[in-house]
C-alpha cells in the first residue's frame, strides 16, 4: 500500500497528462485517472499534495476498496455494494498503480508488485467471532434485486 502520509511535490503530477493521465484539479483537488482507475490527491498550503484516496478501480463513477474475502476478492464502493473483482480489473488497477507509481517517483516494493494489495481482509469462518458474516464485518449492504 502506499504511504498515504508522505506529501509529493508538486512537479512530477505536472507532467501525469503527457504520460496519458487524465487530470481534473477543482478547488485543490486532483483527481488522476486512466484504465478505468483513479487516485485523489489534495494540495497543502506549503503547495505538495497528500493523497487522500490511493489507486483503486472506479465502479459506475465512485471509488472503490479491494476487500479480499477469503474465497475470493470483491470491490465494495462507497454506498456499501460489492462487486466481484475480476482479472482484467485487478490488472488493470495493477497497472495504473505501476504507472503512477513510476511518474511521480513513488518506490514499489516486492510484496506489492507480487499482486493486488487489499484495503480490506476479513474472512474469519469460526461462527461467533468478529468477520464469521464477512459482508456484516465491511459494511456491505444487502443485495437488492431489481
Amino acid at each position: 500500500m502506499w504511504d498515504v502520509n508522505n506529501p509529493i511535490d508538486a512537479k512530477p503530477l505536472e507532467t501525469l497528462p503527457a504520460l496519458g493521465f487524465q487530470v481534473r484539479n477543482t478547488g485543490g483537488v486532483m483527481r488522476v485517472e486512466k484504465y478505468g482507475c483513479a487516485a485523489e490527491f489534495r494540495r497543502l498550503p506549503d503547495g505538495r499534495f497528500q493523497m487522500t484516496i490511493a489507486p483503486t478501480l472506479l465502479l459506475h463513477g465512485q471509488f472503490t476498496r479491494l476487500w479480499d474475502a477469503g474465497y475470493q476478492k470483491f470491490f465494495i464502493t462507497d454506498d456499501g455494494r460489492k462487486f466481484p473483482a475480476l482479472a482484467p480489473q485487478l490488472e488493470a488497477m495493477r497497472r495504473f498503480n505501476e504507472e503512477l507509481r513510476s511518474a511521480i517517483g513513488v518506490p514499489a516494493y516486492y510484496n506489492e508488485a507480487l499482486g493486488s494489495t487489499c484495503q480490506v481482509t476479513e474472512y474469519d469462518r469460526v461462527q461467533g467471532r468478529a468477520g464469521d458474516v464477512p459482508d456484516k464485518g465491511v459494511g456491505v449492504k444487502p443485495r437488492v434485486e431489481e
